[in-house]
C-alpha cells in the first residue's frame, strides 16, 4: 500500500477533477506482477494500467489500491468489474469512496465473491488524495496558502521591494507547488506591486493550472500585465457591481458577492465559483489582506512558509487581519514537515481539521520532477 501511495502521488497535477489513485497487483504468491496509477483525467484508471502490465499473473492474486475502486462507467468502465473479469481474488483498498456517484465499488466486489479489506494506511492515502477528497467532503476546493518571508515575518521592505527575500532554490519549489495545483490566486495588491506571472516553469511535462486575480474594482488587470499571456489559462474575478469595461475584450473574467465586512470579494464564493470550474485545488500566492480573508474564513487547508535567513524590521507582514484578536482565538497548526532548500527553510503545516491531517508524511512537495505522460 505504501508503494500505491508513492504511485498515486505521480498523478498529482493532471489528474483534476479526478482523484489521484495508485494500484500495485500481487500474484497468488504475493509478488508484485503490476503497478499503475491514474495519469490524467480521462484516461485508464489505475486498477486498469496495474492489471494490464499484470496480464494472466492477477488471476487469484490481490489487488491493492489507494481509493474505493469506482462502481460507475463515466469516461472509462468501472473499475469494481475490471477486477472482478480480471479473477482478482483480493482487493485491499486505503480510503473509502465518498463521491455518491462512484461509491459502493467495495460491496460489489464482495458481492462477487472477492476478499474485502479497507483502511490500510488510510492516513497516507488520505494525505496525497487531500484535495480532491476536500472537494467532496467540504464542496470547495482544497487551498494551500504559500508565503516566502524574512525571519521577522516580512514579506517586503518598507519601501515595497520583496525580489528576491528567498533563493533560487526556494523559488523553484514554488515552481512545483504551482504545477501540483488546479488554480493559483493572488490578489490586486500583489498584481499591482509586482506584475506576477503566476504560470509553472522548469517543471516537465506539467500542466498549467488557472491563473486567478482578485480584482476586486476591476482596476488593476490591464492589456500588456503578464498574467495574460497565452503561457497560461487566466480569469479576473472582480465585484458584481464593479465597471467591468476595461476587462471586455481582455480577459475572462466572473462576478462575485462582495465580502460581508465590504472589503473584497467574498472568498467562499469565490471558491464555489472555482469549483464550478473543475478546480479542486488552489495555491493561493496574494499578499497579506487576501490571505487574511481567507484565514477569517476558515478556508485555508495548508500552509507553506518559506523563510529567509533575512531581517527586515518594517515592512510588510506576511499575514494580514484574519479576524483574530487574542491569543485564545490564534489558529494553532500541526507541523507536518520542513525541508532545506538552499539557505532557506520551508516550513509546512496544516490545522487539526484540515483533510488528511493526521498523516504523519510531509504532503508540501507531492509533486514528482517529472510529470510522467501516458506515453511514458
Amino acid at each position: 500500500m505504501r508503494r500505491a501511495v508513492e504511485l498515486a502521488a505521480r498523478g498529482i497535477g493532471s489528474t483534476s477533477p479526478n482523484p489521484v489513485v495508485g494500484c500495485v497487483v500481487l500474484d497468488r504468491t504475493g509478488r508484485t506482477v503490476g503497478e499503475g496509477w491514474h495519469q490524467r483525467a480521462g484516461g485508464p484508471h489505475a486498477e486498469i494500467h496495474a492489471l494490464a502490465e499484470a496480464g494472466d499473473d492477477a488471476r487469484g492474486g490481490t489487488a491493492v489500491v489507494t481509493l474505493e475502486p469506482c462502481n460507475h462507467t463515466g469516461r472509462t468502465g468501472p473499475c469494481a468489474q475490471a477486477l472482478i473479469d480480471a479473477g482478482i481474488a483480493r482487493v485491499v483498498y486505503a480510503v473509502a469512496d465518498p463521491n455518491p456517484t462512484a461509491e459502493g465499488g467495495g460491496a460489489t466486489l464482495a458481492a462477487a465473491g472477492v476478499d474485502v479489506a479497507t483502511g490500510l494506511l488510510e492516513d497516507e492515502a488520505t494525505a496525497v488524495n487531500a484535495a480532491w477528497l476536500t472537494s467532496v467532503l467540504r464542496g470547495r476546493p482544497h487551498v494551500t496558502w504559500k508565503y516566502a518571508a524574512t525571519l521577522d515575518g516580512r514579506i517586503a521592505a518598507a519601501d515595497g521591494s520583496s525580489r528576491w527575500i528567498t533563493s533560487d532554490e526556494a523559488r523553484a519549489d514554488v515552481h512545483r507547488l504551482r504545477a501540483g495545483v488546479d488554480a493559483v490566486v493572488v490578489g490586486s495588491g500583489t498584481a499591482r506591486a509586482d506584475d506576477p506571472h503566476l504560470a509553472v516553469r522548469d517543471v516537465p511535462g506539467a500542466v498549467q493550472p488557472l491563473r486567478v486575480v482578485v480584482d476586486t474594482e476591476a482596476a488593476v488587470v490591464r492589456p500588456g500585465a503578464r498574467v495574460l499571456d497565452a503561457a497560461a489559462p487566466t480569469l479576473v474575478a472582480v465585484a458584481r457591481d464593479a465597471d467591468t469595461a476595461p476587462l471586455d475584450g481582455v480577459a475572462e473574467y466572473v462576478r462575485l458577492p462582495r465580502s460581508a465586512s465590504g472589503a473584497g470579494l467574498d472568498v467562499t464564493a469565490l471558491l464555489g465559483a472555482l469549483l464550478e470550474r473543475d478546480v479542486r485545488s488552489v495555491l493561493l500566492e496574494g499578499g497579506p489582506a487576501l490571505a487574511g480573508a481567507f484565514v477569517s474564513a476558515r478556508v485555508v487547508d495548508r500552509v507553506v512558509g518559506y523563510l529567509a535567513p533575512v531581517l527586515l524590521g518594517d515592512g510588510a507582514p506576511a499575514l494580514g487581519d484574519a479576524g483574530i484578536s487574542t491569543i485564545a482565538q490564534a489558529l494553532r497548526l500541526t507541523l507536518t514537515g520542513s525541508a532545506r532548500l538552499g539557505p532557506d527553510l520551508r516550513i509546512t503545516a496544516v490545522p487539526p481539521d484540515a483533510v488528511g491531517a493526521t498523516a504523519a508524511a510531509d504532503p508540501a512537495s507531492p509533486v514528482p520532477s517529472a510529470h510522467p505522460t501516458e506515453e511514458s
